[in-house]
């Protein structure tokens, strides 16, 4: 019984432990992409959640993302939309239905600020 315990703890501890790899690759890839939109978008704007805490905006932090994605200076971090997707999946079930989010177009880095900060809200608060 208690292998079979351990088993099981060595199992949940290499599944968190990937998850928090996979977090933490996913703000190293957002950290890159600041950079670049910050130097080649100045001009392009997204609508922005005012605040990332409030479980309405999530499905408008996810439309933003897409609106990069379909950018053709994003093709290089395609690797990061891919990952960012499968966290998408993981909330989609979850969310409410839609509510007011309070948004303000501004421009890509700040929206990739925002995105951020969400990962690094979500890593440390599974939903």
């Amino acid at each position: 019984m208690r292998t079979h315990l351990y088993l099981l703890l060595l199992a949940a501890g290499i599944s968190a432990a990937s998850q928090m790899s996979s977090m933490a690759e996913l703000l190293t890839l957002l950290q890159q992409m600041w950079r670049s939109v910050a130097k080649d978008l100045p001009n392009l704007r997204i609508e922005t959640p005012d605040n990332v805490d409030d479980v309405n905006c999530v499905s408008t932090i996810f439309e933003g993302t897409e609106q990069l994605k379909t950018n053709p200076a994003m093709k290089e971090f395609s690797v990061f939309f891919q990952k960012f997707e499968i966290l998408k999946q993981s909330f989609t079930p979850r969310l409410p239905k839609e509510g007011k989010c309070d948004t303000e177009r501004k421009n890509a880095a700040r929206f990739l600020e925002k995105v951020m900060t969400f990962i690094r809200k979500a890593s440390k608060n599974p939903r």
